[in-house]
C-alpha cells in the first residue's frame, strides 16, 4: 500500500499568518467602557444641587415619576426640564409609562411650600395615585 506524500511545493510555508490579534482591540474597548462609565456618573450627578430636608427614612422607597425643584425654580420631570405651563403634559406622559402611579417630589429646602403644593396638585390632576416626598436621613447630633 502506497502512502500519500504531498509534493514539496504544496507544503512550503511562505510565512504568511492569517490570524487577527484581537487583544489590543479588546483593551481599547475596555478602556472606552471605563471612561464612559465614569463620565456618565459624573454628568448625571453634576446638576443635582438639591438640599433635601431631613426626616426619618422608612424601609421602603416608592418608585415612580420623579419631580425635582431646584432653589432657582427649575422643574424637571424624570430628568427632563419643564416649565410650569408644560408640567401637566409632562407628568401625564410620564405617569402613563410608569408602572407605579406615584409622583416623588424632590424639592430643595429653599422651595416655598406653595410651589410644592401647586406641583403636587398638578400631579394629582395628571393621574397620580400617590405622592411621596423625598428626604434625607437626619444628621446625628
Amino acid at each position: 500500500m502506497a502512502s500519500f506524500r504531498p509534493d514539496s511545493e504544496e507544503t512550503s510555508d511562505d510565512g504568511v499568518v492569517a490570524e487577527i490579534n484581537i487583544t489590543p482591540l479588546t483593551d481599547v474597548f475596555l478602556v472606552l467602557l471605563v471612561i464612559f462609565m465614569v463620565t456618565t456618573s459624573v454628568v448625571a450627578n453634576q446638576s443635582k444641587n438639591i438640599e433635601l430636608p431631613g426626616a426619618a427614612v422608612s424601609d421602603t422607597t416608592p418608585e415612580g415619576v420623579t419631580v425635582e425643584v431646584t432653589p432657582d425654580g427649575i422643574i424637571t420631570v424624570n430628568t427632563t426640564v419643564v416649565t410650569t405651563e408644560t408640567l401637566f403634559e409632562a407628568l401625564e406622559g410620564a405617569l402613563e409609562t410608569s408602572r407605579d402611579k406615584v409622583v416623588i417630589l424632590r424639592g430643595d429646602r429653599a422651595v416655598m411650600l406653595g410651589e410644592a403644593v401647586n406641583i403636587l396638585d398638578i400631579a394629582q390632576q395628571a393621574g397620580a395615585k400617590g405622592i411621596a416626598l423625598a428626604t434625607k436621613p437626619p444628621t446625628e447630633g
